[in-house]
């Protein structure tokens, strides 16, 4: 198992830009499938960004080309940058690990962090 702690929220006007951090503990951190997801308020958490063993990358179509995941793996850390962040950006971001190859759906990560607030302001 590993322990996921967040980083790197905050408040942001339209059209910014925030990096959010995610560190986790446990030596087999490379072995996993990284994920970002989000939930807004009154809303289900969905996916963002996922990223494979080998650096495979997933994209929900809302981000792509805006948002940016990578990886780590010397630092146990994946990232996701965001650009030309929109209003509707605004939610809890959650790191999340999976052994599924191609995880793409929450109910495929059984390991979560406490999330980070993102706000984005118009």
């Amino acid at each position: 198992q590993v322990q996921l702690v967040e980083s790197g929220g905050g408040l942001v006007q339209a059209g910014g830009s925030l990096r959010l951090s995610c560190a986790a503990s446990g030596r087999t951190f490379s072995t996993y499938i990284m994920g970002w997801f989000r939930q807004a308020p009154g809303k289900e958490r969905e996916f963002v960004a996922a990223i494979g063993r080998s650096g495979s990358l997933y994209y929900a179509d809302s981000v792509k080309g805006r948002f940016t995941i990578s990886r780590d793996n010397a630092k146990n850390t994946v990232y996701l940058q965001m650009y030309s962040l929109k209003p509707e950006d605004t939610a809890v971001y959650y790191c999340a690990a999976s052994e599924k190859v191609g995880a793409r759906t929450r109910y495929q990560y059984d390991q979560w962090g406490q999330g980070t607030q993102v706000t984005v302001s118009s």
